[in-house]
């Protein structure tokens, strides 16, 4: 029995069929309009032939870090080098093809794959950036540095692209407020004390982790945190846009992307992830907060 603080999403899939049944099994070409706010329930590399070229303005990449893990029965194994190289290859074609010429490409990665995929984005794309975020947590290690960073890669397929800088500040506290005649300089005064509205740095350590309490977590392995993500669909989209997801997980991407008033276009290869995607998007109809997120600014917590 869980307690009822824990809000994590665990069904297992015999008691979220109703959920699943309104997912999308393709299985002929699709075309623009049928990719709008659809959940895919299949494998990326089949899906993606049915998708007309030049799809997506934003894509938002997440997928398997090259570690053994288990997802919903399926367990991704570790490869070597080579192997990790040719897989992330296969995927990055798919994604070029899908891309629109003004598209910006996110890909997520662990410090271990950014240094494969790192090196092979520039023969796709223009790489802009490697955001590091602080992924606070897990025990750590005896022997090592305890992990908690991870890269996404800030990509775009031309110059041409979208970056809504003021719809990303963060609001920070003023340590030390500077005056000028007497008048402030760049912050202001409140009652949670002295702030500015700053520039975002490629280094974000205003991250929480989604944890058992949090509406938005599940039992996914390697969920993402709708803040992260809220970030980059923010910066690199407009609304009304589509986002794509390649590899939706549980589909935090998608229901940020709904949250925040754009369209979207998820593939999952497991059914039972699907199934808790699609929970999540008829709960964000309800509810379309998204933690750390307030009033248009992002709050470190």
């Amino acid at each position: 029995m869980k307690s009822d603080r824990n809000k994590t999403l665990d069904l297992p899939l015999n008691e979220c069929e109703e959920y699943l049944e309104k997912c999308v099994f393709p299985k002929r070409p699709l075309s623009p309009e049928e990719l709008q706010d659809k959940v895919f329930c299949g494998d990326f590399f089949s899906i993606a032939p049915l998708i007309p070229d030049c799809s997506f303005p934003l894509i938002i990449a997440d997928p398997p870090y090259n570690l053994r893990k288990d997802y919903a029965g399926e367990v991704f194994s570790r490869k070597n080098d080579r192997e990790y190289e040719e897989f992330t290859r296969s995927w990055l074609t798919e994604i070029k093809r899908l891309a629109r010429p003004d598209a910006s490409v996110y890909v997520c990665c662990d410090w271990k794959t950014s240094l494969i995929i790192g090196n092979v984005l520039g023969d796709y794309f223009i790489v802009r950036n490697r955001v590091t975020w602080q992924r606070e947590k897990g025990r750590g290690a005896k022997k090592n540095w305890k992990n908690c960073m991870e890269d996404i890669w800030f990509c775009t397929v031309s110059d041409d692209y979208v970056f809504n800088l003021d719809k990303v500040k963060q609001l920070r506290r003023v340590k030390a407020p500077y005056t000028e005649n007497g008048v402030s300089k760049d912050w202001e005064k409140t009652e949670e004390g002295n702030v500015r509205l700053t520039c975002p740095s490629n280094f974000w350590d205003d991250i929480t982790v989604p944890f058992w309490s949090m509406p938005e977590n599940t039992a996914h392995p390697a969920q993402k945190p709708e803040k992260l993500i809220a970030k980059l669909i923010l910066a690199s989209s407009n609304e009304g846009d589509c986002v794509f997801d390649p590899f939706a997980g549980s589909g935090t991407t998608a229901v940020t992307a709904k949250k925040l008033g754009r369209r979207f276009t998820a593939i999952e290869k497991s059914p039972e992830y699907c199934a808790w995607a699609q929970i999540r998007l008829e709960r964000a109809e309800d509810d379309a907060r998204i933690q750390g997120y307030e009033n248009g600014i992002f709050i470190k917590n």
